[in-house]
């Protein structure tokens, strides 16, 4: 995730002091790994998973040829369960993302707090205006090579897999990143993510690992197509002729239609629980196309990297002149890479 709208000096003072005094604390409050490691009080296994951090932060360079800086090699414990809050927001009747613009980065489909008490105010307001808003507690986000981005006692609990996962995600945002086009940026380092944990438990899993590490990608790819039909349905009913009070009944009907699918779902595979906190949640516009943002251009930038014989500095070269692209011609490209990915899974089944 990357969030560095807070730098823009067009953000309101108020917004931009939270998010500066916000960073500076996280820095502030970062030491370096080894010295944690080295405090012989230190709990056992947080010992651990920052050695496991170490590990993985070596094969991101060495193996999956991500930036070799000192992004993650210092730990900050915030003593809170996240590192910031992000707003998002779609209209009523529609599934795209409110906008906001900085001058550094261009225009991002979120903004973010360091407090969560400012966030929910900010949120409640968009909420008087109409807009469908989802909060969501972030453990991580990228400054994009700005800083050393530290390890946080916010994701350090996280499994080994979901640990990798968001340390070559966040990595990724630091090779290429796209002014205005979040759907581009998350797609990309999701798709960074799930080809390193591939490869880390290739290279260091059991075979019990790599069988559980293939559920868990089913899963979400079960997931994620469940709520991109669901989506697909609200995009036609929003784009059509009805009346807007027809609409509201009909978005409704949706929703729940939604949620008993994943009961159903549930009730199949007990597995799918883990995605209860989701569904626990407020379903509405803003919440599914959070979704989209992460997973939405995946096949595309999966199909590059199949072109480039899994290479990751040959796909990250290609990914990098295709982001400096016109936005038309980027999208044509990556819907080519979409259809010749989907060739290449008939041909592979």
């Amino acid at each position: 995730m990357t969030q560095l709208g807070w730098l823009s000096a067009c953000a309101n003072l108020s917004y931009y002091a939270q998010a500066v005094d916000g960073h500076f604390n996280v820095i502030h409050r970062a030491q370096p790994i080894s010295t944690v490691i080295a405090n012989p009080d230190i709990d056992p296994k947080l010992k651990d998973s920052l050695t496991m951090v170490m590990q993985l932060r070596e094969f991101a360079s060495q193996e999956l040829k991500l930036p070799d800086n000192l992004s993650y090699t210092r730990y900050a414990d915030l003593e809170r369960p996240f590192v910031v809050w992000n707003v998002f927001a779609s209209p009523e009747l529609s599934l795209k993302l409110k906008e906001w613009c900085f001058v550094q980065i261009g225009c991002v489909n979120y903004r973010g707090f360091f407090s969560q008490a400012k966030a929910e105010r900010y949120a409640e307001e968009l909420r008087q205006k109409g807009y469908d808003v989802h909060v969501g507690g972030i453990r991580a986000y990228s400054t994009l090579g700005w800083f050393s981005d530290p390890v946080l006692n916010t994701f350090i609990g996280y499994s080994e897999a979901n640990l990798a996962r968001l340390i070559f995600h966040e990595l990724a945002h630091q090779i290429v990143y796209v002014s205005g086009d979040t759907a581009f940026n998350e797609s990309f380092a999701t798709a960074v993510e799930h080809e390193g944990v591939r490869r880390w438990f290739e290279k260091n899993g059991t075979a019990f690992e790599q069988t559980a590490l293939s559920a868990q990608q089913e899963r979400e790819t079960i997931f994620t197509s469940l709520i991109f039909k669901h989506r697909k349905r609200l995009q036609e009913l929003f784009h059509s002729n009805i009346s807007d009070s027809e609409k509201r009944v009909s978005k409704v009907r949706i929703f729940n239609e939604l949620r008993n699918e994943f009961l159903h779902l549930k009730a199949e595979k007990s597995e799918f629980g883990s995605y209860d906190r989701w569904f626990g949640q407020t379903l509405n516009n803003a919440l599914l196309a959070t979704v989209s943002i992460y997973t939405q251009l995946l096949p595309a930038f999966q199909g590059i990297l199949k072109q480039h014989d899994q290479d990751m500095q040959r796909f990250f070269d290609a990914v990098i002149k295709i982001s400096k692209l016109p936005k038309h011609e980027r999208n044509s490209v990556l819907q080519q890479a979409v259809e010749d990915n989907q060739q290449w899974n008939v041909v592979e089944r």
